[in-house]
């Protein structure tokens, strides 16, 4: 297996006939929307510069892996050029600052913060429920 943990997923899945207009071009045209600590992060649009369809991803993984009904295939972090509309991605937010400014700003996650992710349709419903974590300190007992 390749796999993020299942705490990265969404809690609903949705099929691409679901999706309406905003799935067109085998990508998923939608901003994914971050927070964290209830502070905007970004809302970069899912489709608009992915480099690779979902054809091409799962025709790329078939190649070295037998794929079965089920499999799911992920598409990476969602990003712009546009950096107006900020980004999905602690990792990339720090990134775009050491670059720009010699070093990171944003800090790490830390205990008793709070991450939600989540993309609306065009009639503002939510398509995949929301991801919605908290830093916790692990419990011993």
């Amino acid at each position: 297996l390749q796999s993020k943990p299942r705490s990265a997923l969404s809690p609903v899945f949705v099929t691409a006939d679901e999706l309406g207009t905003a799935w067109r071009e085998g990508k998923l045209h939608r901003p994914l929307l971050s927070h964290v600590n209830g502070k905007w992060l970004g809302a970069p649009e899912a489709g608009e510069d992915m480099q690779f369809d979902f054809g091409r991803l799962v025709a790329h993984a078939a190649r070295t892996r037998a794929l079965s009904a089920g499999t799911l295939v992920g598409s990476g972090t969602v990003a712009n050029h546009d950096a107006g509309r900020g980004v999905a991605c602690l990792a990339e937010q720090r990134a775009v600052e050491a670059l720009r400014d010699g070093r990171p700003a944003t800090p790490f996650l830390k205990f008793g913060d709070t991450l939600r992710i989540e993309m609306f349709d065009a009639a503002g419903a939510s398509l995949f429920g929301a991801i919605e974590q908290r830093v916790e300190r692990l419990s011993r007992s």
